[in-house]
């Protein structure tokens, strides 16, 4: 587990007084206003929001001591940071923060170890697990499937592993190398 979970992003500038477009990956998007300190990646910048409304498909934040928009601009795709102590204990078993899964070990059901975590995403439709293979056979860089019960059954970040079902584990016959006939 990481000492910093990432909360939200800067985007780019929103007008001309140094506001800027906010994503915030919270599931309460308005506690944002109560994390302090955010910091950037390196956790030696600090900002702070000091007024946020809701957008479209994002937010719009005044950040203090961001008086224009070359300032704001300056900003664009910097990721904010709270110390994991300043976040709330996971409600339930069923309830995980997304920095506590990347780099769990990814199991079949045999609990043989078929990749490794690399990323959560939502893309509208509920979040997908991204994970990078390890089984022979498997060309592409990483696969997603459903974080859903169904296709993740067993979550268990103090074991440092989550399981695949069966159904979703994509497995493929190794290439023949150079020179070897396919037919055998």
């Amino acid at each position: 587990m990481t000492d910093r979970v990432l909360v939200a992003r800067i985007g780019a500038p929103h007008g001309v007084r140094g506001e800027v477009r906010l994503f915030v990956f919270t599931e309460d998007p308005a506690a944002i206003l109560d994390y302090d300190p955010l910091t950037d990646a390196t956790g030696r910048t600090r900002y702070r929001i000091t007024a946020l409304r809701a957008a479209k498909d994002h937010f719009v934040a005044r950040l203090a001591n961001v008086a224009d928009r070359t300032a704001a601009e300056a900003l664009t795709n910097v990721d904010l940071y709270v110390p994991r102590e300043a976040l709330p204990a996971p409600e339930d078993e069923d309830t995980f923060y997304h920095a506590d899964l990347i780099g769990l070990a990814v199991e079949d059901e045999a609990g043989a170890r078929i990749g490794t975590v690399t990323a959560l995403h939502d893309f509208g439709a509920g979040d997908i697990l991204e994970y990078a293979p390890a089984l022979p056979g498997i060309r592409a860089k990483t696969l997603m499937v459903p974080f859903t019960r169904a296709a993740v059954p067993v979550v268990d970040v103090k074991a440092g592993r989550l399981v695949i079902a069966e159904a979703f584990v994509e497995r493929r016959d190794p290439e023949p190398e150079a020179g070897e006939d396919k037919e055998g």
